[in-house]
């Protein structure tokens, strides 16, 4: 075999799948001697072993984990490549997006407003943790992630990010947990708090405010989600460290009040990419 294809490695996907030469020749609905075949055509054309065997297992050498992420980021291009192409001639075309499931739907709103109605665009939003997200971005099933924290380093993979907003954090209070003149030390040493959870960088720039003020506050709730630290505060369970965009309509109307901004505290907001060879060109008018 002078050159990789397609063949040999979509049958060293399938082995390194399922672990064994019968099941994975079931699947190809091939005879497992053409399966070995070929195994072993893409081991010397490589010059390595990319299985080792352990009983009736078949389990991955380091080169053949390597190997095995390259598959699948080929196999991944190939679709993208057939349903860019595809598309092209299709009316609706479609932007998959990828959100931190903390993150603020408002700011997702705002950011995916230019393209919300429109009759020839298809939005699909798929909200995750960081680690399913960047890998789904990675393999290309994703064409941005929307996060607010930094994406994890890869020798393989390299993500693109662009900052695309930041916002002040500010103490959101019920009416009358805002009464009285008060600064904010004062007003986080008297009433309970509700935080993001340890780790995240709304939590960090807090605890970092309560370090320099010399506070140790009372905590009411931590919650990695943003729409329930929205609710918690407009059940007055306690102040809320927020970007007062997750609690816009609830300022419009009076039912929260913004007690004051937290000093050198933003929350900054991500888009990250990857270097494609078919880019969407809707993300031109989002980026």
């Amino acid at each position: 075999m002078s050159e990789l294809n397609y063949h040999h490695l979509r049958y060293f996907q399938a082995v390194a799948i399922e672990g064994n030469l019968t099941r994975a020749a079931v699947s190809l609905n091939v005879s497992q001697s053409a399966v070995s075949t070929q195994i072993r055509a893409l081991e010397d054309r490589l010059g390595q072993q990319l299985f080792e065997r352990r009983g009736r297992a078949l389990l991955l050498t380091e080169a053949g984990r390597i190997a095995l992420d390259y598959a699948n980021s080929i196999f991944a291009s190939g679709d993208e490549l057939v349903a860019t192409l595809q598309a092209s001639g299709r009316q609706r075309r479609a932007l998959r997006v990828g959100s931190l499931a903390t993150l603020s739907r408002n700011f997702q709103l705002k950011f995916l407003r230019p393209l919300l109605g429109r009759s020839d665009v298809e939005v699909i939003l798929r909200s995750g943790s960081a680690g399913e997200l960047f890998a789904a971005l990675a393999d290309l099933h994703l064409d941005v992630v929307l996060t607010n924290q930094d994406p994890p380093t890869d020798t393989l993979t390299h993500f693109v990010v662009r900052k695309l907003d930041e916002q002040p954090v500010s103490l959101i209070a019920t009416p009358e947990l805002a009464e009285g003149d008060l600064t904010l030390e004062e007003r986080v040493s008297l009433h309970p708090m509700i935080l993001a959870t340890s780790g995240t960088a709304l939590r960090m720039g807090f605890d970092a405010f309560a370090d320099r003020a010399g506070i140790r506050p009372q905590i009411a709730a931590e919650v990695d989600d943003m729409a329930m630290m929205r609710l918690l505060a407009r059940e007055g369970v306690g102040l809320a460290a927020l970007p007062p965009i997750v609690v816009r309509d609830e300022l419009a109307t009076g039912e929260l009040i913004e007690c004051g901004a937290l000093p050198g505290f933003v929350e900054n907001f991500y888009g990250a990419t990857v270097e494609r060879k078919f880019p969407s060109p809707l993300l031109g008018l989002l980026m």
